[in-house]
């Protein structure tokens, strides 16, 4: 057996749910062992397979359970890359902030065309930045405390992989008045993001350049994997949006996390109905 079958889901499994995975193994062509029990939400399946890096997202659309393949080989990474907004966090800040500069409606829209990866990451950011100008700095601390909640499992997958011996970094395109506040509440060993200006106790509707977006966060990863003397084989990305897709494509288990399609079209696992202590269970992790 070289690969398994992770089954997880947001809910308690049941013996129903293995049933029914084991029976989509067997309907594509593979046999599965014995069913291993991870936590109360997760399962793992070995089975014998040519192609282990595939994923078997769509074996079960009907259901609320998220099929994923690993190999065997290297399951457990030792570095995790993680995007904040609507990943780790459970809002993209930047629209809240709108929401008390009044512009949500406009800001929002754009953010969502940059996440589908119809708009050029920067250029959105800059533009939705600038509808902020003139906000009282006060703001961005009402806005965390009132909005801002960390995703669940998010605190269980970051302190779970530290204390394992993994190094966890939070990089994100937003901003590092939610990233530093984030990080800390979840336990990850640092963080990156942008950096908004000020003038005063104002925002001033700019962005200290250069823009941390998609390259930026791939450099990250890698900078990281040198730092740390691994290779990207032995890291985890996760995120949720195209800003994300490169760093996920280089990662060796890239996750999609409630995602956009055009991470989720390109990542090793898709994750659309668990919570981030699936990620755990991806890397045979009993949690």
């Amino acid at each position: 057996m070289n690969s398994f079958l992770v089954v997880t889901s947001a809910r308690n499994l049941v013996a129903a749910d293995v049933d029914a995975a084991q029976n989509a193994l067997v309907a594509h062509g593979y046999k599965g062992g014995a069913a291993q029990g991870l936590d109360d939400y997760a399962v793992q399946i070995p089975f014998a397979s040519d192609r282990p890096e595939f994923a078997p997202a769509n074996w079960l659309p009907e259901s609320d359970l998220d099929l994923n393949i690993t190999p065997a080989r290297g399951r457990e990474k030792r570095a995790l890359v993680a995007d904040m907004d609507s990943t780790i966090i459970g809002v993209e800040c930047i629209d809240e902030l709108a929401d008390y500069a009044g512009v949500k409606a406009e800001v929002a829209e754009i953010t969502e065309r940059a996440m589908q990866g119809g708009l050029d990451f920067e250029g959105a950011l800059i533009a939705r930045v600038a509808l902020l100008k003139d906000l009282p700095v006060s703001k961005l601390g009402q806005c965390y405390d009132e909005r801002v909640r960390l995703n669940l499992g998010a605190r269980r997958l970051v302190q779970t992989m530290v204390a394992r011996g993994a190094y966890t970094a939070l990089v994100s395109g937003g901003f590092t008045f939610f990233s530093s506040r984030v990080a800390a509440e979840a336990g990850f060993n640092e963080h990156r993001a942008n950096v908004l200006e000020r003038k005063g106790e104002r925002l001033t509707g700019t962005v200290e350049l250069p823009i941390l977006g998609r390259q930026a966060k791939l450099d990250a990863l890698l900078e990281i994997c040198a730092a740390q003397k691994i290779a990207p084989e032995e890291t985890i990305a996760l995120g949720d949006g195209a800003n994300d897709l490169a760093m996920v494509k280089a990662a060796g288990l890239g996750v999609a996390y409630r995602a956009k399609p055009a991470l989720a079209e390109q990542a090793n696992a898709v994750l659309n109905h668990s919570d981030l202590r699936a990620v755990l269970a991806l890397q045979g992790l009993v949690v």
